[in-house]
This record gives C-alpha cells, structure tokens and sequence, in this order.
C-alpha cells in the first residue's frame, strides 16, 4: 500500500519542517493545503513536496480538509497536524504496515500531553490512516472527524502532538458562536465541543447550561457523556458549589461506566469534607479501573494508579493505618519513582 500524507496548516513555520522530517521518511505523496500563511510555512513546505495548495479559509476545518484529501493519488491517506511529531520507532511500524494486507481504517494512538521528561501522560485514538475511497469524508466545522469505516484495526503506533503556542484560545469559541448565529443547528458531537470551549474559556453557567442540553440529545458517544459530567461537576465547584458537584458525579455511576477520574473526582470532594473513609473507597474503586483507551475514551495515565495510589498514602496515614498507608506508597513508587510526591513520601517513610 502507498500512503498520501495530508495536511493543512497556516503559519506553521517554527514547526513544519520537524513534523515533514518524519514524514518524508515513509511517504509516497505529500499534500499540504494553506490555509492563509503569512510566514514562511509555504516556502518551507515547498522543500518538501510540489503539491502545496491554497485554501481560502471558511471557518471549516471539515471543507479544508477535505479539499486536501482530494488531492491524494496514492491508496491510503493519512492526516497530520503541522505539530505532529513520529519518532523514529513509529516510522518503522508505519513502513512495516505498508507490506501488510490492508484493513479500511487504521486506529493509532494519539499522545497530546507529556511530563516534563517527556513521557506521555495524556492520548487516545484517532481514525489516522484511510482507505483513499468516498467513505473517507471528514464531518463536523471544528473538532472535526472521520467516522471510521469498512475493517478497523488499532496498531500500537503512536503519534505526538506537541502543541507550541495557540495565539487565540477564543478562537474555537468564535466559529462556533458564528455558526450558531448563522442558524446553523449543532449536531451532538458539536453541541459536546461547544460547552468545552465555553469551559476552557471561564464562561462555567453557560457551560453548564449548554453540557445539559447536550446530555438530552440522541447520539451521543459515551467517552464525551462520561466528560460531560467531570466538566458539570467541575463547574459547580468553581462556582463553589460542591455538593451539586457530587450529585452529578454520583448521578453518572448510573448513567455510564465509571472511570477512574470520575472516581477520583467523588473521593477529591470526600476529602475536602474531612469524610476520609468515603474518601478511602473511591480511590481504591479507581485502582481497580482499566482505562479503555480503544474506547475513544480520553486517558489521562495520572487517573490510572498513580494519583489514586498517591491519595490512599495520605488517606490511610490520616487514619492512622500505616500498613496500607506504606502498600500504597510502594505502589505510586512503582509507577513513577521519579514523581515530586513519590520522592517526598520516600523520604518521609525512610525516617519513620
């Protein structure tokens, strides 16, 4: 199988050339589609590939998109962001996969956080590789998609993305401001990524207000249910609201499968209130959650066993049980050794 890459950028000229230095090393055809530069990402594009197109831009990441897809010749299509990143034993599987017989649609993970040595913290999965065919079709202005098709395989590929400054936050926020103002009615993926950006942007009653409405609607994907409610709760609490931020947390072990940051969530509020023993059992309920990243769901690693390990040491010492207190301690060692709070509990357990 051959391989179109794909991508559109604009002023993407601190990091274009990291991210086509990968890339030139298993692509067959490379399209970039600029979407209004006024750097110098088109000449350094041009180093690369011939086939740079413009774009005149429309507020729709979807269109734009698309048009770069209709560009590809080549069997299969892959799409990346300018600050995109592949190390070099990604490359080596994403080569190897070409000799294999092909599925439709390949999954391949998506780091997006790291800690400060640079290990992944924070990914999901992402539709990344297409059959070259109509059904490959992006949907959605903003936070757009591809719905995967045909055979899915997931591959342990990894792909990073290290997000350099973002001029705009407000930016998403605006599109979608202006597509509503234009009448346009927000499908539930939309209406989810709409209520984020009001979040992200300290506007927390509208986006309570807004997180309920999408709660009512039909087709909704059950990762972005489970954030809803981690998003409600969290904005009862800025708004110093705890116990209508419990509720809702609680309400959601009804309504969906819990994860382990909905349950670290329950036991955060358990300690605020001195309740150490309630606290105690939401913690170690979160120990016993597998994150489902095949889910589509997004993971934080942090949610899974180390932060609830960290929170049990203390919880267990406040309680004077200083055996699982130790376990546990132990147990966050086995993680991450090197964490800030790992190392401080060491030195504490190492005197007593």
């Amino acid at each position: 199988m051959e391989i179109s890459v794909c991508m559109i950028v604009k002023n993407e000229e601190k990091v274009l050339k990291n991210c086509l230095e990968c890339v030139k090393q298993f692509a067959d055809e490379i399209i970039i589609v600029d979407t209004g530069s006024t750097d110098k990402t088109k000449e350094i594009a041009d180093k690369y590939t011939k086939n740079v197109f413009d774009f005149e831009w429309n507020d729709n990441f979807s269109t734009a998109r698309n048009f770069s897809f209709s560009k590809a010749t080549k069997d299969y299509i892959m799409w990346l962001d300018a600050d995109d990143i592949i190390k070099n034993s990604e490359i080596k599987k994403i080569n190897a996969l070409k000799s294999k017989i092909p599925a439709d649609t390949y999954m391949l993970r998506y780091a997006i956080s790291f800690d400060k040595k640079n290990n992944e913290t924070f990914s999901y999965y992402r539709e990344r590789i297409l059959r070259n065919c109509n059904l490959a079709k992006w949907h959605e202005f903003i936070h757009e998609v591809v719905i995967p098709f045909g055979k899915i395989e997931y591959l342990d590929i990894t792909i990073e993305h290290h997000k350099k400054d973002f001029s705009n936050p407000k930016r998403n926020l605006i599109i979608y401001q202006k597509h509503i103002k234009n009448g346009e009615k927000l499908s539930a993926r939309s209406q989810y990524y709409y209520a984020k950006e009001l979040f992200y942007n300290g506007y927390y009653r509208k986006c309570v207000v807004e997180l309920k409405k999408y709660l009512k609607m039909k087709n909704k994907f059950e990762p972005n249910v489970a954030d809803s409610y981690l998003t409600l709760s969290k904005c009862c609490k800025l708004l110093n609201n705890n116990a209508k931020a419990l509720k809702l947390l609680l309400t959601s072990l009804i309504e969906i499968s819990p994860n382990s940051e909905i349950l670290c969530e329950i036991g955060d509020i358990f300690v605020t209130q001195k309740n150490y023993k309630q606290a105690i059992f939401f913690y170690e309920c979160a120990t016993l959650v597998k994150a489902d990243i095949k889910s589509g769901q997004f993971v934080d690693k942090n949610y899974y066993y180390l932060f609830p390990y960290l929170q049990l040491t203390m919880l267990y010492y406040k309680i004077g049980d200083f055996e699982n207190a130790k376990k546990y301690h132990l147990l966050s060692k086995s993680c991450n050794p090197n964490n800030p709070s790992v190392l401080f509990n060491e030195k504490f357990f190492n005197k007593t």
